[in-house]
């Protein structure tokens, strides 16, 4: 009994001191459906997938999209996606890290995705997100907007809003603000 609490007080130890081996590097379920979901992944062939902190890592990855036509053809959009623990339960966290001239996408890279939100449900995956997203450069929605600018000239002006788009992502100023280049 004395060496079976000797080996339990040497596994916290090592758990506390980051030398845990075993057990405690169990997968959570999520990591697991995550694994099923990017395995199973049918991107769009415009669209790619990167883990910047290695494979191992799979609940913070990247996604590049580059659509093929519409107001955003020939840009590179890259965001970034935290998976929950308790995925798929919660929706991951995505963000656009390119500063994007867009009715469904804020200044700051928040996306205004319904499947993100208050469509999500737990037999969704993120294939289902990246057509989304993909969707969104494809036929942007200027009737559920977060770039509440961007939406009414789309609404009201498309020729300005192609221009407008198209000054942005050669990394020029539109209504005051500066976006880089990412075509």
């Amino acid at each position: 009994m004395i060496k079976l609490f000797k080996v339990k007080e040497k596994q916290r130890e090592d758990t506390e001191n980051g030398n845990a081996r075993g057990p405690c590097n169990k997968q959570t379920a999520g990591e697991l459906r995550l694994r099923k979901d990017i395995t199973e992944l049918n991107l769009p062939r415009s669209c790619t997938i990167s883990f910047p902190d290695g494979k191992d890592k799979l609940m913070n990855f990247e996604i590049k999209i580059q659509p093929d036509g519409g107001y955003y053809a020939g840009g590179n959009f890259l965001f970034s996606f935290q998976v929950p623990s308790i995925y798929p339960h919660e929706p991951p966290k995505v963000k656009c890290k390119t500063k994007v001239y867009h009715p469904n996408i804020d200044l700051e890279g928040n996306v205004c995705l319904n499947v993100l939100r208050e469509d999500w449900k737990p037999v969704l995956n993120i294939n289902t997100i990246i057509y989304g997203l993909y969707l969104l450069f494809e036929e942007p929605n200027h009737e559920d907007p977060l770039n509440l600018e961007a939406a009414a000239v789309l609404r009201d002006n498309p020729q300005l809003f192609k221009s407008n788009v198209k000054k942005a992502m050669l990394g020029g100023t539109v209504a005051n603000v500066s976006f880089t280049r990412c075509v």
